[in-house]
């Protein structure tokens, strides 16, 4: 299985721009409380804007329990025990969209600012290339998520679609999606370090 060999380069170690450090590593069935509390702190207003309810225990219990590693590649950062940042790879299941991949990173408040995230993106990135993948997206909400569309420039991802108010906020506003895509070349040939 490509993705198993993909993930034999894990633990792996990434220093922060403040000097500290995480360690990555796929998620594992035991870190269902830790990712639970990753969750609740996480702002409900950035909770709003996530794909699903992982403010839910049974949420976060059926992505712990039933991780298929073929479907989705969850990476968790961990300060010590605590986990600082979830992201994930989704594939899917239609053998016609299979060579897509699709991008969802979620970085605490207190790791923001500090490399963490375009750190993650370049992991996903790199094993969407393990994996073969043709192409990556990431769905982003502009203004409110203004510092990751920043940094996925920075990783060379262009936005190919601007779905006007797509997304309404907590007061009722209507935002901008915006669909970012990397095409996925050979292992290094995109990093910029």
């Amino acid at each position: 299985m490509a993705t198993m060999s993909a993930l034999e380069q894990y633990p792996k170690t990434l220093n922060l721009r403040d000097g500290s450090s995480v360690v990555i590593r796929p998620l594992r069935a035991e870190d269902k409380l830790s990712l639970y509390r990753f969750f609740e702190r996480v702002p409900a207003s950035d909770r709003l804007y996530l794909k699903e309810n992982v403010a839910s225990p049974e949420v976060v219990q059926a992505w712990t329990t039933q991780i298929d590693f073929e479907r989705v590649v969850p990476i968790v950062a961990l300060a010590g025990e605590e986990i600082v940042a979830d992201a994930s790879l989704h594939r899917s299941r239609a053998a016609a969209r299979r060579h897509m991949g699709e991008l969802r990173i979620v970085v605490a408040l207190a790791y923001r600012e500090q490399g963490l995230g375009r750190q993650l993106i370049r992991e996903m990135l790199e094993l969407a290339g393990a994996l073969g993948l043709h192409k990556v997206s990431f769905q982003l909400v502009d203004h409110r998520e203004r510092a990751a569309i920043m940094a996925a420039h920075g990783e060379h991802f262009e936005e190919v679609a601007r779905l006007k108010e797509w997304i309404r906020d907590e007061w009722g506003n209507y935002q901008d999606l915006v669909i970012l895509e990397h095409p996925v070349k050979e292992i290094g040939a995109w990093q910029v370090y």
